[in-house]
């Protein structure tokens, strides 16, 4: 009797780049319903209302969608747009965001956003999930099922959704041609194929610095641009798995103030797409002063040292978190794994049970608890 290959992080991880390339392939169909919406009105500004992975995909794509839609893209956290920034115009295109579909908070956004008289929109991995009975409109945006979840191949499918959605947008105002849309999409499909690359490489990376990856006991993840929605992304997946305190910061801001407390136990990444390389090299050089523990994630062409991982990512800077997310989902899933860090402290079931952030028909499927 064959059983049952339990999911991982890794198996959705190695799902990512043919799932990027079917959402690529159905981008006219995936799009369409939220396209239908956005032409209804002539808006200046889109507000993405999104938490967790949601919120850092669409930090992923949020240069990519200003670039191209020649708009403002505002990205709240729910419990914000609900307690004090919920004061959208007309001129404002809004959406909410759950992968799950059964985040509480979203939900709420959703009530609050019909309550003002506009469509609710909500954007899921799951359209059967709790989200359908609280959304006008239900946008599934091609992730397929992931079980797990520490989310992986959802938070990269879902900014190259948000990237799709802009092209077409884009070429639906006048902002560029079909061509020079069908020429990103090229460029998507090489981030798909280089996203096999980035495993492989992470993988002997990761072999090569065990003993450092296996010690940490923090971490700071600092990008810039687009690479500023990996950082966030990189620190999220680092401090829920491997259970360490994990903070992102924009690569300059990090010099001003946090860096203050560095010592020689301290670990730090910095990612470096392209956006200002020179100077996001002089402090990974300047991190290295203080901790060998510094390491650097870039795609530029020559630059090599120790604790650097230079990938093979020729593409234009806001395409890379595409690319660059694997490293810290492979990461976080490694070292957990090695340090057999998976099961959440008991007491954190009562915090969960007293503050609850999903609803009851949410059934978590990690066996962390």
């Amino acid at each position: 009797m064959n059983e049952k290959i339990k999911e991982t992080m890794m198996t959705y991880v190695k799902e990512s780049p043919e799932v990027m390339l079917n959402i690529i392939k159905n981008r006219k169909e995936l799009t369409a319903p939220l396209i239908a919406e956005y032409e209804k009105g002539n808006y200046k500004t889109v507000w993405i209302v999104a938490s967790g992975s949601s919120y850092n995909g669409s930090y992923c794509a949020r240069q990519f969608m200003r670039y191209y839609l020649k708009s403002e893209v505002k990205i709240i956290s729910p419990f914000t747009f609900l307690s004090s920034e919920h004061d959208f115009t007309d001129r404002d295109f809004v959406f909410v965001v759950s992968q799950s579909g059964y985040s509480t908070n979203s939900i709420d956004a959703l009530k609050m956003i019909r309550g003002q008289g506009r469509t609710s929109i909500g954007i899921t991995g799951s359209i059967s999930s709790d989200m359908k009975d609280y959304a006008d409109v239900l946008i599934d945006y091609g992730v397929g099922v992931e079980t797990v979840g520490y989310v992986t191949k959802g938070v990269t499918s879902f900014a190259l959704f948000l990237m799709l959605f802009t092209l077409e947008a884009a070429v639906r105002k006048g902002l560029m041609a079909e061509e020079e849309a069908e020429s990103v999409c090229r460029d998507m499909e090489k981030a798909a194929r280089i996203h096999e690359t980035v495993q492989i490489e992470t993988m002997k990376f990761y072999e090569d610095h065990y003993k450092e990856f296996t010690s940490m006991e923090n971490a700071y993840v600092c990008g810039l641009g687009a690479n500023y929605g990996t950082a966030l992304e990189g620190a999220l997946k680092l401090g829920e798995t491997v259970k360490i305190p994990s903070v992102a910061y924009e690569s300059e801001e990090f010099l001003h103030g946090p860096n203050l407390q560095m010592t020689p136990g301290y670990t730090v990444f910095l990612i470096d797409g392209g956006n200002c390389s020179s100077r996001i090299q002089t402090i990974f050089k300047a991190c290295r002063e203080v901790t060998d523990r510094s390491f650097l994630i870039t795609n530029q062409p020559g630059y090599t040292g120790e604790g650097i991982l230079n990938l093979p990512v020729e593409l234009p800077e806001l395409l890379t978190p595409l690319c660059f997310l694997p490293f810290f989902q492979i990461l976080a899933y490694q070292a957990t794994t090695a340090l057999n860090r998976w099961k959440q402290h008991p007491l954190l079931k009562k915090m969960k049970d007293t503050a609850a952030c999903k609803t009851e028909n949410y059934e978590n499927q990690d066996e962390d608890d």
